[in-house]
């Protein structure tokens, strides 16, 4: 899947890998790819920047670690994050709903 593709989903899927618990810059990238069955195969420039903007937004939290040895940056969701999350997920069921009945021809119930 390509990154155009993501334009809008990117910031919560990256919410949601960090939701379990905190996680280096490729092991974000490594939770992206496994938990899509390999369909979000994103590279480094698409997700240090992300993960940057996310962080000057508050919704995630850097530090650094050295548990093996090497020097790695680890991201963490915030109490902000997480609401934010919440809110995304809630977007997508949302527009998930929407796009499945105007794609498959079947209408769904009026929202609210």
């Amino acid at each position: 899947m390509r990154a155009e593709s993501l334009k809008g989903h990117l910031d919560g899927l990256l919410l949601a890998v960090l939701e379990p618990g905190p996680l280096h810059g490729y092991a974000v990238i490594e939770a992206l790819r496994a938990g899509s069955g390999g369909r979000i195969d994103l590279p480094t420039g698409t997700i240090y920047p992300a993960l940057h903007r996310l962080e000057r937004a508050g919704l995630v939290r850097s530090q650094w670690t050295s548990d093996t040895g090497r020097r790695r940056r680890t991201y963490q969701l915030t109490p902000a994050g997480a609401q934010t999350l919440a809110a995304a997920r809630v977007g997508w069921q949302e527009f998930s709903i929407a796009v499945t009945s105007l794609l498959t021809g079947r209408e769904c119930a009026p929202a609210g």
